[in-house]
């Protein structure tokens, strides 16, 4: 990890009356990954835990640290089937966890979020009979924008290319993500449908765009020209330029390359700290493209990362199945838009 100057880097407070340059970004950001995680690798070429396979409790197989690529640190993924019956192959939904581009991970989610670290919610997607697959990638300083976009290309790539051996149904997708992870997957998104994105980042999915039937956008900040200080400092870290009106904080900014083509799409927030304009925004852009969407505002001040609070908050679990829900409707829908009517 990086060396860092900063005493206390939670104090946005006082840190907020200094010049945010790139290096008090990282500094602040240094600070806080030493706080969360002292002296433990976050980031390796080698799985950070040891590869498992087995059955859990509730029935459901899962198969942890398979190597997905060899160019980025943390190209791992796990995959969690309903079963270890291995004859029935169902519906995928891809999943990359929040964390700020600097914390969390695929076994333990984001760092920052309230409630259950374990994400039960994980579990319940798989309940409802979907295949799921948790996604890790590189956390800063070891990389930077856009190679965990990059990662989420790549993994869900090998995993189309290795669908036999890994048992998926690969023509029936969803893509879904909280908080940083959900910054990918609106911005996977968007590089499904746009090819001028594409270009923009010189990234190009191999996958059939068909086979994506939806999204899961769980509280993402996309609009940089919204990022209060904290948010600058944040991104500012990741993006390598504290200047939100730079073409590299432009092209982060999915929200702008969302077009007609886009993937029906549910969005949610946590209204007291998340981002519910941004999340709101996105849902108006999509009605006036005339794309399927949802979007969900709890009504309650709950917090950025209130799905954790599920099992304990009536709100959040209305979230969490308006959510199973709209997975069921648009995974298991045929490729013919007519079919969703």
């Amino acid at each position: 990890m990086m060396k860092n100057k900063i005493e206390n880097p939670f104090d946005y407070e006082t840190l907020s009356n200094l010049p945010l340059t790139v290096e008090l970004c990282g500094e602040i950001v240094a600070a806080i990954q030493t706080a969360i995680y002292q002296e433990k690798t976050i980031n390796s070429f080698a799985p950070l835990r040891e590869p498992k396979r087995f059955v859990k409790a509730n029935g459901q197989y899962i198969v942890t640290e398979i190597r997905y690529g060899q160019t980025f640190m943390n190209s791992y993924l796990d995959i969690t089937y309903p079963s270890a019956d291995m004859a029935v192959r169902y519906p995928v939904v891809f999943y990359t966890h929040g964390g700020g581009f600097f914390g969390g991970s695929k076994t333990l989610g984001d760092p920052l979020a309230v409630g259950d670290a374990h994400n039960f919610m994980f579990e319940d997607i798989v309940g409802t009979g979907f295949t799921f697959v948790n996604v890790d990638y590189v956390l800063t300083p070891a990389g930077y924008y856009p190679d965990p976009l990059r990662q989420l290309a790549e993994a869900i790539d090998y995993c189309a290319e290795h669908a036999e051996a890994l048992n998926l149904d690969m023509s029936r997708i969803a893509v879904m993500g909280s908080s940083a992870g959900a910054i990918l997957t609106a911005q996977y998104g968007a590089l499904l449908v746009n090819p001028i994105y594409r270009e923009r980042l010189q990234i190009q999915p191999k996958i059939d765009p068909a086979s994506v039937r939806c999204l899961v956008i769980d509280d993402a900040p996309l609009r940089t020209e919204c990022f209060n200080w904290k948010m600058r400092s944040m991104m500012g870290n990741y993006l390598k330029t504290t200047d939100m009106s730079s073409d590299t904080a432009l092209s982060y900014n999915a929200y702008a390359f969302f077009n007609a083509d886009m993937k029906p799409c549910f969005f949610d927030a946590g209204p007291l700290d998340g981002f519910p304009e941004d999340m709101l925004a996105c849902g108006e852009k999509l009605d006036a493209l005339g794309v399927e969407n949802e979007v969900f505002i709890p009504e309650e001040k709950l917090p950025h990362g209130f799905l954790n609070l599920a099992r304990e908050n009536d709100e959040a679990a209305r979230c969490e199945k308006r959510i199973l829900a709209f997975l069921k409707k648009y995974i298991n829908a045929a490729a013919d838009p007519e079919a969703l009517k």
